[in-house]
């Protein structure tokens, strides 16, 4: 979705089928799973799925084009995978000479994959 669109439940015309935008908002959580690169997007479209109106259309059809064009990413999940939760983590308390500060970070695997990552100063 474009970075400051401002989606709301009254701006645009309503959809003459909003059984269509039901159905690809639908598509879209579920993909969620190996995406959650658009898991914000999506959560965000799927509160107008009362009375969709075409600005939500648009955004829809922008995370399906978003979503053609890096067809390549996403988390991979291969069938002989047990799917476990691993998670690593590391710190080093006041590591930082001049100001003291300590440094974590960690990450989060499912079944190989890499689903969170976060290093903090």
């Amino acid at each position: 979705m474009e970075q400051h669109l401002k989606l709301s439940a009254d701006s645009g015309d309503p959809l003459s089928d909003p059984s269509s935008y039901r159905k690809l908002i639908g598509r879209l959580i579920y993909l969620t799973i190996s995406r959650p690169d658009i898991t914000f997007a999506i959560n965000l479209l799927s509160q107008f799925m009362h009375t969709p109106r075409v600005p939500h259309l648009d955004a829809a059809t922008r995370n399906l084009r978003y979503l053609k064009g890096s067809i390549s990413h996403g988390l991979l999940f291969p069938s002989s995978s047990d799917l476990t939760v691993t998670g690593y983590t590391d710190s080093d308390w006041a590591s930082c000479p001049m100001t003291r500060r300590s440094t974590t970070s960690y990450f989060i695997t499912l079944g190989g994959s890499l689903v969170s990552w976060r290093t903090k100063k």
